[in-house]
């Protein structure tokens, strides 16, 4: 079982060997910089020690075998990285269709449906399919402030009452929160609702390894004591301050070397596998709401944007651009050495030239080719990108890919010179937002910027 990183296509176009030669006293300062961080009080980089906390992976299992067998759906109520990481797991580590499947397909097992958003859309039209009877809804949000996650909740809680009564309503909710504070602990306490913990130095984006994404995972029959040891090992691997070694160092210091001297902006993630799609918008979030940030003092604002691309579909449309647009991206492909299914090409149409060379191969030779030429055809145009190969998609290199990916960000945020863990720039929105509805701990500042801003002028409409 192993990870790797090909980044041959990455050298040149992207970063100048010169650079990356010279790169390695840089990382060991940021390598530095984050094992110290890890020593501060209230530093947020938690989410390091989850492959090894067996307590909290404790909770996990016990809750799940308590609830084997009561459940036909497991609904998470969350927005961020509460939503965008158990849909990851889902998508990777359950057959494809996972929810359309029949019970007995399943094994038992629930389907596991995300509400993400608070579309009323969405959400009713759920609410009118499901059988709260036999429905967990699992509330995740650490401060028990978030305000999407709250109405869910409000508009689930009131559903469960309606159908079940008050007593056994709470028994089809489960909260993930912080472990002392917030609004969700004395309501956990106080009506006797199941809750498990989000580590206070672990945040959101960071919390897949928590039972943000481990609780929903377990109850749909994912091996999280795999995905966990995978996280280890890749653990392991980075607590080298050799460049070369380390996997994470190797990713962050591409990325920002090809962004801040070569003018590769864009960072491109792009599956080639069905099953991994969904990890690229995981990992959107995790790069965007890291490293976008504005520099101390004010001097200057960093941060990558990052892209969701699939392979081989969006060779159809995104590739285009990367291709022969502008030339301000990175794209880093994920690919599969061994496929647990795969399907034989026949062999037809010997006379049609568009179709006879197909035969004989394989889908997944026809993936994986497409895959090594879109790479081969970037490096030729002097695009650059590198490819991570998990030997299969299965929890132990998904977990090591989310160790990666986590712990680059961290080095980039060193990299970068800024907090690669707080994020300032969604709180105006937030207070904003709470102003216009009525939240009596909101900014009173808030109310007044919102009241300041111009009105809509009839010259800018049409």
């Amino acid at each position: 079982m192993t990870l790797s990183i090909d980044f041959t296509n990455m050298i040149g176009p992207g970063v100048a060997e010169s650079e990356w030669t010279g790169a390695g006293a840089r990382f060991r300062r940021a390598h530095a910089a984050v094992a110290a961080a890890r020593t501060r009080p209230g530093a947020a980089l938690g989410w390091i020690d989850l492959p090894n906390d067996r307590a909290l992976l404790e909770q996990t299992t016990r809750f799940a075998q308590r609830a084997r067998g009561r459940f036909d759906d497991v609904v998470v109520l969350g927005i961020g990285g509460s939503a965008l990481g158990p849909i990851a797991l889902r998508t990777a580590l359950r057959p494809s269709g996972w929810n359309s499947l029949t019970a007995e397909a399943r094994g038992g097992m629930p389907r596991l449906q995300v509400l993400d958003n608070v579309d009323p859309e969405t959400i009713a039209a759920l609410l009118s399919r499901l059988a709260l009877d036999r429905t967990l809804f699992i509330v995740t949000s650490k401060s028990g402030g978030t305000a999407e996650t709250m109405a869910q909740f409000l508009i689930v809680r009131g559903r469960l009452v309606e159908a079940l009564g008050e007593a056994k309503a709470r028994e089809h909710v489960v909260f993930v929160t912080d472990p002392a504070r917030g609004s969700l602990r004395p309501i956990a306490a106080a009506e006797g609702i199941a809750a498990l913990d989000i580590p206070p130095n672990v945040g959101g984006r960071f919390s897949v390894l928590t039972p943000v994404g481990m609780l929903p995972a377990a109850l749909i029959g994912v091996d999280v004591g795999a995905l966990l040891a995978g996280a280890a090992d890749m653990a392991t691997r980075c607590e080298s301050d050799d460049l070369s070694r380390n996997p994470a160092g190797t990713f962050a210091m591409l990325q920002w070397l090809a962004d801040t001297r070569s003018g590769k902006h864009i960072h491109v993630l792009m599956p080639y596998s069905d099953p991994m799609r969904d990890f690229a918008a995981w990992f959107v979030q995790l790069w965007a709401e890291s490293l976008g940030k504005v520099q101390p003092g004010g001097s200057s604002s960093v941060g990558p944007t990052p892209i969701a691309a699939l392979g081989a579909t969006d060779q159809h449309s995104q590739v285009q651009l990367f291709m022969e647009g502008p030339a301000d991206k990175t794209v880093t492909f994920v690919a599969v050495a061994e496929r647990a299914t795969d399907l034989a090409i026949p062999r037809a149409y010997a006379e049609v030239p568009e179709l006879a060379y197909l035969g004989g191969h394989t889908l997944g030779e026809l993936i994986d080719i497409e895959q090594r030429a879109t790479a081969g055809a970037l490096a030729r145009r002097g695009r650059p990108n590198m490819t991570i190969t998990l030997d299969r998609v299965d929890p132990w290199h998904v977990g090591a890919l989310i160790q990666l990916l986590e712990t680059a960000t961290a080095y980039a945020g060193d990299l970068y010179g800024i907090d690669a863990f707080n994020q300032p720039g969604v709180e105006l929105g937030k207070q904003f937002a709470y102003a216009q509805l009525g939240r009596t701990d909101a900014d009173p500042k808030a109310k007044q910027e919102w009241d300041s801003l111009p009105k809509a002028d009839s010259r800018w409409k049409v």
